[in-house]
């Protein structure tokens, strides 16, 4: 199946819907992203790690140390409940956006 980059603004709303399962260390969000999507969406490295960043400092994440099932030191990142309102606000405004760019495409 094709890979297609990961659409703009989607990024940080996938994420936040990956960590309300739980917590989970930067690749196991890639990864995690990338199974749900049936290998699809992508969310490469250079991308991932600057928006786990900005959402430490927003406040919707936590991150604390930890070793991976490989034994490798990574951060696991954990939503916060400002991010848990912060992905209902961004579900609510994808679903606004989708449903509107549908009424075009069967019009258009």
């Amino acid at each position: 199946m094709p890979r297609f980059p990961m659409p703009p603004g989607t990024l940080a709303l996938l994420i936040l819907r990956v960590l309300r399962s739980g917590p989970l260390h930067g690749y196991a969000i890639a990864q995690r992203i990338r199974q749900l999507s049936d290998a699809v969406l992508e969310a490469e490295e250079g991308s991932l790690y600057p928006t786990l960043q900005r959402m430490l400092l927003e406040g919707w994440v936590t991150a604390r140390p930890g070793l991976s099932d490989t034994g490798r030191r990574v951060r696991f990142y954990t939503l916060t409940p400002d991010g848990a309102k912060q992905l209902k606000r961004e579900l609510a405004e994808y679903e606004q956006v989708s449903a509107a760019i549908q009424a075009i495409l069967r019009t258009a």
